[in-house]
Formats: structure tokens, sequence, C-alpha cells
């Protein structure tokens, strides 16, 4: 019983961790001049390293693994060309991305270990 109470809190404390790197990439894409980048980035693989740890269950795997490919592609648009918040919404999404990749390479090397395991 301990075990799984242990497991439930992880989980959750990923989801909280999910929340606020998702807040922070959104925050700092539209408040660029108020994070120095080095500082911004090494927060995001963090938070995103911390999500793909311990967030996901087997069955969350296949989705997350594709929501991260979907918006690894979305970060390659020039959101630059809309006027007015292409700039910002190109911020919002390259940080969302940087936020993702440590925890789907994470979860892509869980999914391959599993398989080799099998």
């Amino acid at each position: 019983m301990a075990h799984k109470r242990t497991q439930f809190e992880l989980h959750r404390v990923a989801h909280y961790t999910f929340f606020v790197g998702l807040l922070v990439a959104i925050v700092a894409g539209m408040f660029a001049d108020l994070f120095r980048p080095e500082v911004l980035l090494t927060t995001l693989v963090i938070l995103g390293f911390i999500v793909g740890v311990f967030n996901l269950t087997t069955k969350e795997t296949v989705p997350f693994l594709i929501a991260a490919i979907a918006l690894m592609l979305a970060g390659i648009v020039n959101l630059g060309l809309i006027p007015v918040v292409g700039m910002a919404l190109r911020r919002v999404l390259s940080n969302i991305v940087v936020f993702v990749v440590p925890g789907a390479i994470l979860v892509g090397l869980k999914a391959i270990w599993k398989l080799a395991a099998d």
C-alpha cells in the first residue's frame, strides 16, 4: 500500500511539474526580456527531465511520444511570419519544444528498453 501511495505522489509531482514547465515556457515566450536564455533553457530541460522520469505510465507512452513528435514538427514552422503575434508564438512553441524533448528522449529510451526486454 505504501509503494502505491509513493508512486501516486511521484505521479502527482510530475503532473504539477508539467504544468509549471508549460507555464514557464508560455510566460517566457510572451515576455522574452524577463529571462536570461541560459537560465530559461536549463530550467525547461530540468523540468522536462523530471516529467519524463516520473510522469508516464505504460499506457501514456505512445500518446506522449506522438504529441512530442507533433510539437517538434510544429516547431519547424516559421510562425514569425504572422504579423503582430508571430514572434511571440514562435518563442512560446520553441520553449515548449525545449521542455518536451528531454521527456520524449527518456520515454523513448524507456520504450526501447521495454521492447528489448520482452
